[in-house]
């Protein structure tokens, strides 16, 4: 399974891989590593979604380690990808359920269209190959499409999906699905709710009466509180982030949709500028797409080394 993913996530990476490598082929063709070639390579990694403060302390790295020294294009890629897993590895964080918590509460935010109930379908079908009981909840109540959408994947995986009829009170689904979840000693509670960023203090209202609602019963829930980021965004992951700081306190991050996007450098600047854990990183529409985020295969998939 590992193997079919790691050839699946340089798949689904190819995009940034051929725009990153490409451009590192152009510039360096046995070149000596001057002033230009670095203000090159810095162009190059900006463009690349990495963002300028990434581009900044990997160019730094190369001045005081590699300057004026003659480099080929397969060399910089080889140091380029462990500059970059030094930046990810922190961030590569593994979801790990507390077993003990009956349920363990995941509250799944981000805006619409990022692929919050895909995401949701995905991990519940996981826990059940793993033996793992998971009841999924639509609070995303006013477009029907997510709640249908739940509905699928709860056919498919056996997991019980709780909703309600449109326009239903979000945070008054979410306790009736914790105390079922209670009486049935589910092991997992995934929470998937609505991203309409175009109000956002009514969606910042939302989530925390949700949050608010699930204290009344645990007062430690949500356990988790997981957004889900587009790749194919960019730099809007990064706004995303703060907006969602904002409204509630993010604890991990899930980024999608890396198969359809040649933005796979934002996973780089997200890490930098953040620092918030990296849980999943997601490459196709399978659930064995959703995969355990590996930094030291995502630096070397994105640059293209060998």
């Amino acid at each position: 399974m590992a193997l079919g993913f790691l050839s699946r996530l340089k798949q689904g990476l190819s995009r940034s891989t051929a725009k990153i490598s490409e451009s590192i082929g152009a510039v360096f063709v046995k070149r000596k590593l001057d002033d230009e070639a670095l203000a090159d390579l810095e162009d190059l990694l900006v463009a690349a979604d990495l963002g300028t403060t990434v581009a900044a302390r990997v160019v730094e790295e190369f001045r005081s380690s590699r300057f004026g020294k003659e480099v080929t294009d397969d060399e910089v890629k080889q140091a380029l990808a462990a500059e970059l897993a030094k930046i990810l590895e922190p961030v590569a964080q593994p979801f790990v359920l507390d077993r003990s918590l009956k349920p363990h509460v995941v509250l799944m935010v981000g805006v619409n269209g990022t692929g919050k109930t895909t995401t949701i379908g995905k991990l519940a079908q996981q826990y059940r190959e793993q033996g793992v009981r998971a009841i999924m909840v639509a609070c995303d109540t006013f477009r029907a499409a997510a709640v249908e959408q739940l509905q699928v994947w709860g056919q498919r995986t056996g997991a019980p999906v709780i909703s309600g009829p449109a326009n239903t009170d979000p945070a008054g689904l979410a306790f009736d699905a914790l105390t079922r979840a209670k009486a049935e000693r589910a092991d997992v509670l995934l929470i998937d709710t609505a991203g309409r960023l175009h109000n956002k203090s009514a969606l910042m209202e939302e989530l925390q009466k949700i949050i608010r609602v699930l204290k009344k019963q645990d007062e430690t829930a949500p356990h988790s509180i997981l957004l889900v980021l587009d790749a194919t965004t960019g730099q809007n992951a990064l706004n995303q982030v703060d907006v969602f700081k904002e409204m509630v306190n993010i604890t991990g991050l899930i980024v999608t949709k890396l198969d359809g996007s040649a933005r796979g450098g934002i996973v780089v600047a997200l890490a930098e500028e953040f620092a918030l854990p990296v849980h999943f990183v997601g490459v196709g529409e399978q659930a064995g797409d959703l995969r355990p985020f590996d930094p030291a295969e995502y630096a070397r998939g994105l640059v293209g080394a060998a």
